[in-house]
C-alpha cells in the first residue's frame, strides 16, 4: 500500500515535470504574404524563418508559418488561429501594411506581443502590443526629402497605393516637405492589383513636377515606374524602401534606372563603411541566405524577418526570468521585454525600443541608393 502511494506521488511529480517541459517551448506564430500582391515581400521573409535557430535562451523555439495571401481578412483568421489553437507566445507579420494592421488588432484584443514586418502605423492603444522591424516611414521619408532639397526640387508629384501604406507615407511626407519648402502637387492613388495607371500618370506628367515619388511595394510598384517612363517623364523619380527586391527590379527593368530610394544598410552591405554596426551581422546573414537560396536571392524583406528574430532573441531570456512560455504572464513579460530592448544590432540597424517608440531604428537604419542597370549604388560613396 505504501509502495503504491509512493508510486502515485512519483507519477504525479513526473506528470507535473512533463507539463512544465511542454510549457517551456516558445511558440512563434507567423503570418506572411507568400501569395498575392505582396508575395515578393513575403516569400523571402518565409525563407528567412527557415534559417533561424531552434532555440533561444536555452528554450526550444517552434515557428509556425502561415500564408495570408496579402489579404487583411486572411491575416486576421491566421492570427486568431495561431492564438486560440496554437497558443502562440508571440505573433509575427505580415509582409504588407494592411495585413499587419489586421494582426495588430488581434494582438491587442488577445494581449499577445506582435512583431510586424511592415512599418504599420497604429493608434497608441492599438500599438501597445505591436513592435516593428522595418524603419518608420518618417525615417525613410526624411532621407528622401533631404535629397530632394539638396537637388533643388521645388515641386513633387505623388502616386501611391490606395491603402494604409500610401496613407502613412503621405502623412510622413507632408510635414517634411513643408519644412523643406517643397510643394506637394498632384496626388494620385492606385490599388495593389491594378493593371493600368495610365490615367493617373498622365495627370502627373501634365503637371510637370520637378520630381515624382512612387509609394508602392514589390512588383506592383513597377507599374507606375514603367508608365512614367513610357509617357516621357524626365524628372527624378523616387521610390520607397518597399521596392528593395529583385521582383521590382525584374519587372521595372531599364525603367528603374536612375530611381533613388532609401534602404536598410544590409541591402548594400558590401558598400557601407566597415565601422557600421550592421556591417558584420548583415554580411553574415546575406551569405547564409544566399548560400541556401542562391546568389543574388537576398532581399531587404528577408532582413526584416531576421531582425524580428534578433528582437526575440534579446527579449526571450528576459521574459523567462519571470514567467514560463504558454502563459499570459509570459506574453506580458515578452511585451515588456521587447519594449525595453536596447542596442539590439540587426541587419537593418540598431534597435532601441521605448514606450514611445516601438520601431526603434534611427538614422543608422537608412542609406540612399540609386538603381543603375539593376543594381543598387550607394549615394555619397
Amino acid at each position: 500500500m505504501i509502495k503504491m502511494k509512493k508510486l502515485a506521488v512519483l507519477c504525479s511529480a513526473l506528470g507535473l515535470l512533463a507539463g512544465q517541459s511542454a510549457l517551456a517551448e516558445v511558440v512563434v506564430g507567423i503570418s506572411v504574404s507568400t501569395t498575392g500582391p505582396g508575395a515578393s515581400l513575403g516569400i523571402p521573409e518565409k525563407n528567412a524563418f527557415a534559417l533561424l535557430p531552434g532555440e533561444i535562451g536555452g528554450e526550444k523555439v517552434r515557428y509556425i508559418v502561415l500564408d495570408d495571401g496579402s489579404d487583411p481578412s486572411n491575416a486576421t483568421k491566421n492570427a486568431r488561429k495561431l492564438v486560440t489553437e496554437e497558443k502562440v507566445d508571440v505573433l509575427v507579420g505580415s509582409a504588407v501594411t494592411p495585413a499587419s494592421a489586421a494582426i495588430a488588432q488581434v494582438a491587442f484584443e488577445t494581449k499577445t506581443p506582435h512583431v510586424a514586418l511592415s512599418p504599420v502605423s497604429l493608434p497608441a492603444d492599438r500599438g501597445h502590443w505591436a513592435f516593428r522591424t522595418p524603419q518608420h516611414n518618417s525615417v525613410m521619408a526624411g532621407a528622401l526629402v533631404e535629397h530632394m532639397k539638396s537637388a533643388g526640387v521645388k515641386t513633387l508629384g505623388f502616386i501611391g497605393f490606395s491603402d494604409a501604406y500610401g496613407d502613412e507615407w503621405l502623412a510622413a511626407l507632408n510635414p517634411l516637405l513643408e519644412q523643406a519648402g517643397i510643394k506637394l502637387g498632384v496626388v494620385e492613388r492606385y490599388a495593389r492589383n491594378d493593371t493600368s495607371v495610365t490615367g493617373q500618370v498622365l495627370k502627373l506628367v501634365a503637371a510637370q513636377p520637378d520630381a515624382i515619388i512612387v509609394v508602392g511595394s514589390g512588383s506592383p510598384a513597377a507599374l507606375p515606374q514603367t508608365t512614367l517612363v513610357e509617357r516621357g517623364y524626365k524628372g527624378q523619380v523616387y521610390q520607397t524602401h518597399a521596392v528593395a527586391n529583385q521582383a521590382f527590379l525584374s519587372v521595372a527593368g531599364k525603367a528603374a534606372d536612375g530611381v533613388i530610394l532609401p534602404v536598410g544598410p544590409v541591402v548594400v552591405v558590401n558598400q557601407i563603411a566597415g565601422d557600421h554596426p550592421s556591417k558584420r551581422i548583415g554580411a553574415a546573414f546575406v551569405h547564409q541566405y544566399e548560400e541556401k537560396y542562391g546568389a543574388g536571392s537576398f532581399s531587404s524583406f528577408a532582413g526584416h524577418a531576421y531582425d524580428a528574430y534578433r528582437l526575440l532573441e534579446a527579449a526571450v531570456p528576459v521574459a523567462l526570468k519571470s514567467a514560463r512560455p504558454g502563459t499570459p504572464e509570459f506574453r506580458q513579460a515578452m511585451r515588456d521585454a521587447l519594449e525595453t530592448n536596447k542596442d539590439v544590432v540587426g541587419v537593418h540597424g540598431v534597435y532601441n525600443m521605448s514606450p514611445d517608440d516601438h520601431f526603434g531604428l534611427d538614422q543608422r537604419g537608412r542609406v540612399l541608393v540609386r538603381i543603375d542597370q539593376g543594381r543598387y549604388t550607394l549615394i555619397g560613396q
